[in-house]
């Protein structure tokens, strides 16, 4: 799998000089399979610049995932150049819950007075799918839900793949357990093993302590589940929104120094934009 990045910010889009290393926009990432199959996971301001992208690739097909419904997660999707050709076949799976909960947040966002374009407006071809709360399959990828803790509830994601592994889990809040979400446990057996976990990891400790049942983790946590787990490599996301690169940098710097002082077999990074991986 090919796993890219156009977008790690958590709550509100950021711009400045200080946001340039890991970029302004919100959680938006592309999963390709081996056959080229395109999976995008939620649909935050990042998901402008991937659509710009695909428009230039000549890229008609996809299949899209909402870990929840929180704007900073949706606020791409009306921007979407795809929705807006005909020649597009968009598949949208029905998570993070059964039902007609996305038709519902979709036609909802793209209506007045929120936006000038109805959904009835849009060209592409749009069909929806069954998705959670069971495994299913896209392309050669499975993809396993599981529910997060985080208000309003939600999920994120494992895709495997040749018995390879990548986890998603933005906004879930490790060191909380709220209604209808788990405990760290079951998180860590959901993760065990994985080739590539993206965690949040908006605060750090002291932050934590005035931000406890805001739904999202430390930097510590996220590594002590990843580690835990044994996750070969991790990469923190849905940043603060006034976290600057410099303290970005700081994090990702305490990180390595505790997974030194651990002897862990972890890599650690800090996602930013268009930074891609491959498992």
């Amino acid at each position: 799998m090919y796993i890219k990045c156009w977008g790690s910010r958590g709550s509100i889009p950021v711009s400045g000089p200080e946001y340039h290393k890991y970029g302004g926009d919100t959680t938006c990432i592309e999963i390709r399979t081996k056959n080229g199959e395109l999976i995008i996971v939620d649909a935050g301001t990042g998901m402008r610049r991937l659509g710009n992208q695909l428009t230039i690739e000549g890229c008609h097909h996809c299949h899209v995932l909402f870990t929840h419904s929180h704007w900073d997660h949706l606020l791409g999707f009306p921007f979407f150049k795809l929705l807006f050709s005909p020649d597009a076949d968009i598949h949208i799976y029905r998570c993070p819950f059964p039902g007609k909960f996305v038709e519902t947040i979709v036609t909802k966002m793209m209506s007045p007075p929120h936006f000038p374009v109805r959904y009835s407006d849009l060209r592409a071809k749009i069909s929806y799918h069954d998705g959670c709360p069971s495994s299913f399959q896209i392309d050669t990828v499975t993809v396993t839900p599981i529910a997060l803790s985080h208000p309003n509830n939600g999920c994120g994601y494992k895709f495997e793949e040749d018995g390879k592994t990548f986890v998603f889990l933005t906004d879930n809040e490790l060191g909380y357990t709220h209604a209808g979400g788990l405990k760290f446990k079951d998180y860590k057996i959901f993760c065990e093993d994985a080739d590539l976990l993206f965690h949040d990891a908006e605060y750090t400790p002291e932050e934590y302590a005035e931000s406890i049942e805001w739904g999202h983790s430390t930097y510590t946590d996220a590594l002590d589940l990843a580690i835990d787990a044994g996750v070969k490599r991790l990469g923190l996301i849905h940043h603060n929104r006034d976290r600057t690169d410099q303290g970005m940098d700081h994090i990702v710097n305490q990180c390595r120094s505790i997974i030194a002082e651990r002897k862990a077999g972890l890599i650690c990074c800090a996602v930013g934009r268009d930074m891609s991986f491959t498992v």
